[in-house]
């Protein structure tokens, strides 16, 4: 499977940092949560009751199949929330 890459050339905001389950991950200004999980090579963000990986699917907050904690708050949609320099993300085992 290709891992998903950033385009260099394309113009970013100011590169930040975020923890994801305790590991430093990339990420830049401006880009959610979810975008940053993609380009780090996360797909599964959380298992649901019968332990199917869950990750981005629509996107756009429709599906809540993004659901991460964020500092500390729980269910939050990955793809709707902008990743800021130092976020604690925690990817959940199960739903």
């Amino acid at each position: 499977m290709a891992v998903a890459r950033r385009l260099e050339t394309v113009e970013r905001g100011t590169r930040i940092t975020i923890q994801v389950d305790g590991e430093p991950v990339s990420a830049f200004a401006g880009e959610s949560i979810a975008a940053a999980l993609m380009a780090s090579g996360r797909r599964a963000f959380r298992t649901n009751v019968s332990g199917a990986p869950r990750g981005l699917f629509c996107g756009m907050g429709i599906c809540f199949d993004c659901l991460v904690t964020v500092d500390g708050v729980p269910n939050v949609r990955a793809c709707m929330t902008e990743a800021r320099d130092g976020n604690k993300i925690e990817l959940r085992e199960t739903l």
